[in-house]
């Protein structure tokens, strides 16, 4: 039985291209098989359905954001304020109000109620992944 192991791999070597050539050598072409390939493509494809739902949400509460911000400051989206509302410094708090005073903060230049923003903000972000 290692005999057919090793004729195999050896007529694997003699028509593979070598290392340097440029080609895949013995041992990447005997690793890459199909049945290599299977699992990996499905694993990508679980992570990609994960990462598309995690980014459709950071891009709905940006939007969100934006809105709820043209609103406060009673002006056109170009207009708004400098300000950065950071969505991972706020998951990165321990806790709600530490979030709450942060954003609170930030909106400091505003001069309408801020509070149903700052609620809302934080429902929102509950939840979400760093």
């Amino acid at each position: 039985m290692a005999d057919s192991g090793t004729t195999w791999g050896a007529a694997l070597a003699a028509s593979a291209p070598g290392p340097g050539s440029g080609g895949p050598g013995p041992r990447e072409k005997a690793r890459g098989g199909a049945d290599d390939e299977g699992p990996v493509r499905r694993q990508g494809k679980v992570t990609v359905k994960y990462d598309r739902k995690e980014l459709r949400k950071r891009l709905n509460l940006e939007e969100w954001i934006l809105e709820q911000l043209t609103r406060l400051y009673d002006c056109q989206e170009e207009e708004i304020p400098e300000l950065e509302i950071d969505v991972d410094e706020l998951l990165d708090m321990e806790s709600e109000d530490a979030r709450a005073a942060r954003v609170k903060e930030l909106l400091v230049d505003c001069y309408k109620p801020t509070e149903a923003f700052i609620a809302g903000l934080l429902d929102k972000i509950r939840g979400m992944q760093k």
